[in-house]
């Protein structure tokens, strides 16, 4: 099982970056599926989550109504719309399948926001 984080990058604040973490050995629209974020010298933060049973989304304040969760089963990828973004964004993001008691962490992709 292998989940691959993809997407980061530099943006300036107010930009946007979209990720997605594809999942390979593992059908993802059979798990919750959670957006992390570590930024330098801080613990790793939950950002959003998707649930498997009936699609609902939630989000950590700091970014509501501006980044969006959402799967594409077609595609086994599940994607982050990250608009308006700030420099508190700046993190290394994480993405995360879990179902059950077994769970799996992808590889973090970089999102830098900096003028």
């Amino acid at each position: 099982v292998q989940l691959q984080a993809s997407g980061g990058g530099l943006v300036q604040p107010g930009g946007s970056l979209r990720l997605s973490c594809a999942g390979s050995g593992i059908t993802l629209n059979h798990y919750a599926i959670g957006w992390f974020r570590q930024a330098p010298g801080k613990d790793r933060e939950g950002v959003t989550c998707i649930r498997s049973s009936d699609g609902s989304t939630e989000y950590v304040d700091s970014v509501k109504g501006r980044f969006a969760i959402s799967r594409d089963n077609a595609t086994n990828t599940v994607s982050l719309q990250m608009n308006s973004l700030k420099p508190e964004d700046t993190a290394v993001y994480y993405c995360y399948a879990g179902r059950g008691g077994w769970d799996y962490w992808g590889k973090g992709t970089l999102v830098t926001v900096s003028s």
